[in-house]
């Protein structure tokens, strides 16, 4: 197949320039492009190099067929259709005349240039790929135009790419892009093109079907659990119940003599029953008798880590931002508004629980899953494995939910640990039990609050100070620096509204023996709730309107005062309710996109909140798929309104109380709220999409909480008990 290939190499860069083109032709004489870019943020580690890989290849074949080797992941969120629509864009093809890949782990290749590494997360994929591939796109087409241009001895000029071919008008002859692909590898390489005016956009902003629900509908769409090498067994396993514990003592007599198991793993920390099938394997452990070594952590409840954090909020801790002069500022207001907030540990629970299919062999590991960060998984394997990273094969699939919990590579390394003692292939899937109770927890966070109001109640005083795990110190240390990582702060330091003395701080603090990880929408899931939920109590304290007061503060600001004012006028801001019900109203800028929500909730006497409907505008720059920003936040939010209502993980004599869906519930579809999307067009560089609709909800449910029953919820998820009428 020929090749058309759109790559950055740091092993081939030009240290002359900052950036750089070339073309070549393929040993089957197909059409290579490669460009390479400058890496975006100083601040990394990375960015030490003078040049990093905007991963993505492009391959055009002799029948012009357009092969994209993705290097984001597809995990429900629609890459696999608004990435292509880039390259499709500039490239004057149609959707249908793409394919798409997999890509394989390759760090320096398929580096995402907004994270440094090679991973799908942080709502960045269209972000990172905006520029990038449209350049990739129009360096191609013109290219081809060149060598069309050059085979009829004519002036580019007169001739046009359309739906993969060049078009010479005067003449009327055309030529396909595969039969153009060899010569278009001999043309000099612009020093530079032109991208197309958005005014000339034809799928850039118009409503595109997704490439991947055909394939997910007749079900021929392969996901990480759904691979079955030649002769693999199936495997489950029990991890200890207490994080840190260890296997004491294994009886298995009862577990070998179930039909259909064939072999018991015993770990250090762990025990799996290798199978036929799936349901042998559970019936075989079920049936093991497992002594654990509780270890270090066996007492350890929530409460004590509550009051570990609590403590190190009495402390100063790193300095995220500071502003004016917040304490000398604080002396002098006229009301003073301090308060507590506190947010849980939260599961992932994906609707795909973790697996991860192994064939580990004497030299050689393949490994099958589905990964948002497929190069670590592949390094961290071949540690378990005791090979090097060449030869440990990662194919990447489908992920039937990622939320962040597939950026960690637990899953392949326990599958390599029993797979070592395996002979053949061996396919290991957690119940939804070890799913839930050996997570990569969201961070439990304890913050404490305060501002300062002068005789109008504006706000000259802002003092944030919150407590928590760093995922970032722990998944990509480099990023960690002076206490501080900017997951951990994003939504508590770049607030939309005008705060002349504004201080916060945070303070790391590790949850003993329990992994935190990242979960959609990272440190907004937090910061959004209690940054805005604190901005309504100043309104209160103000005695004035909750949009009004939101509006007073954002002079600074119009594209946030712009998504407020439309979703207010969209939700009926101000227009009565019923008793028991209430609106509330949040607004953030997080991941590079402005959105404000507006949520209606019903809270009967019994203290139960339904939340009803949900308005939501947002300003995300140039839209590239509206089904896509329509698709994600409705899914943010109705994921944000399973946490506000149900999300919680609690630690009892070490172990996590929670197991199935009986208790970690999940928003049933009868309670999902009817949600309304607007869209403030903009011409502005796109703004992530996938976690913006997560962050913002939780605040605006527990403002309107507050509307329907005059009690301020400062602690998720929502206690009917604390709402329940006398």
């Amino acid at each position: 197949m020929t090749l058309g290939n759109f790559v950055s190499n740091m092993s081939q860069r030009d240290p002359s320039r900052r950036g750089f083109l070339r073309a070549s032709l393929a040993a089957s004489g197909g059409f290579l492009l490669s460009l390479s870019l400058p890496f975006p943020s100083p601040e990394s580690e990375a960015a030490s190099a003078e040049s990093f890989e905007p991963n993505a290849f492009i391959r055009i074949g002799g029948d012009g067929q357009i092969v994209l080797t993705m290097p984001y992941v597809e995990m429900g969120q629609g890459t696999y259709t608004s990435i292509p629509m880039l390259i499709a864009e500039e490239l004057e093809v149609g959707l249908n005349q793409i394919r798409l890949e997999h890509a394989p782990p390759n760090e320096k290749v398929y580096m995402n240039p907004l994270l440094g590494v090679q991973a799908t997360g942080n709502s960045n994929a269209i972000r990172g790929a905006w520029q990038p591939l449209r350049k990739a796109g129009a360096t191609a087409r013109a290219m081809l135009i060149a060598a069309a241009a050059k085979r009829w001895n004519v002036d580019p000029s007169s001739c046009r790419a359309e739906n993969g071919e060049v078009r010479h008008q005067a003449s009327g002859r055309s030529l396909g892009y595969g039969a153009l692909a060899p010569d278009a590898a001999r043309m000099q390489v612009p020093e530079a093109v032109t991208l197309k005016n958005p005014a000339d956009f034809k799928l850039i902003g118009t409503p595109a079907k997704r490439l991947d629900t055909p394939a997910k509908i007749n079900g021929t769409a392969v996901y990480g659990i759904d691979v079955r090498p030649l002769g693999v067994k199936i495997a489950t396993l029990a991890q200890s119940p207490v994080f840190g514990g260890r296997v004491k003592r294994v009886d298995d007599t009862a577990a070998k003599a179930i039909n259909g198991v064939r072999q018991i793993v015993q770990l250090d920390d762990a025990v799996a029953v290798v199978a036929d099938h799936m349901g042998a394997a559970k019936k075989g452990l079920g049936a093991l008798k497992i002594e654990w070594d509780d270890g270090p952590h066996a007492s350890l409840s929530t409460s004590d880590i509550a009051r570990e954090l609590e403590g190190a909020t009495t402390k100063p801790g790193a300095v995220a931002q500071s502003i004016g002069d917040a304490d000398k500022a604080m002396a002098g207001a006229a009301t003073k508004v301090e308060a507590i907030y506190q947010a849980p540990f939260l599961a992932h629970a994906t609707m795909e629980p973790m697996n991860c299919t192994v064939h580990f062999r004497k030299d050689e590991c393949e490994i099958w899953i589905g990964s948002q960060a497929v190069a670590r998984v592949q390094a961290m394997a071949a540690k378990a494995a005791g090979l090097p990273p060449e030869k440990v094969i990662v194919h990447n699939h489908l992920i039937g939910g990622g939320f962040g919990r597939r950026l960690e590579a637990d899953g392949a390394v326990r599958a390599v640990e029993i797979a070592k003692q395996v002979d053949g292939p061996v396919k290991v899937v957690w119940t939804r039990e070890e799913d839930v109770q050996h997570d990569a927890y969201r961070p439990y966070w304890f913050d404490r609050i305060s501002a300062g109001l002068d005789e109008q109640g504006k706000p000259i005083a802002w003092n944030h100070r919150f407590a928590g795990s760093s995922v970032i110190a722990r998944w990509l240390p480099p990023g960690f620096a002076n206490g501080l990582d900017p997951d951990s702060t994003e939504g508590a330091i770049d607030l939309v509204y005008d705060l002349p003395n504004f201080h916060v701080e945070y303070a790391r603090v590790e949850p003993p023996g329990i992994t935190t990880g990242f979960w959609r929408s990272v440190g907004p899931s937090h910061n959004v709730f209690v940054t805005e939920s604190f901005i309504d109590e100043l309104a209160v304290a103000a005695k004035q309107d909750a949009v009004a007061y939101r509006r007073m503060l954002l002079d600074k600001s119009p594209r946030a005062k712009a998504v407020l004012d439309l979703a207010a006028e969209k939700a009926g801001w101000g227009r009565d309710l019923p008793k028991g019900s209430g609106r509330g109203v949040s607004l953030q800028f997080v991941f590079g996109s402005y959105m404000a929500q507006v949520a209606e909730v019903e809270v009967s006497k019994e203290g139960a909140v339904r939340v009803r409907r949900v308005v939501c505008a947002m300003d995300c720059g140039t839209v590239v798929n509206p089904n896509t920003v329509e698709a994600q936040i409705q899914s943010g939010i109705n994921f944000g309104v399973t946490a506000t209502l149900y999300g919680e993980i609690t630690l009892k004599n070490g172990r996590v109380e929670q197991g199935n869906f009986d208790t970690y519930q999940m928003l049933r579809m009868n309670e999902a709220p009817a949600i309304e999307v607007h869209v403030v067009r903009s011409m502005e560089p796109p703004g992530g999409m996938g976690e913006t609709g997560t962050s913002a909800i939780v605040p605006a449910i527990a403002n309107a909480v507050y509307a329907a029953t005059g009690k301020r919820l400062r602690k998720m998820p929502i206690d009917s008990a604390l709402l329940k009428q006398a």
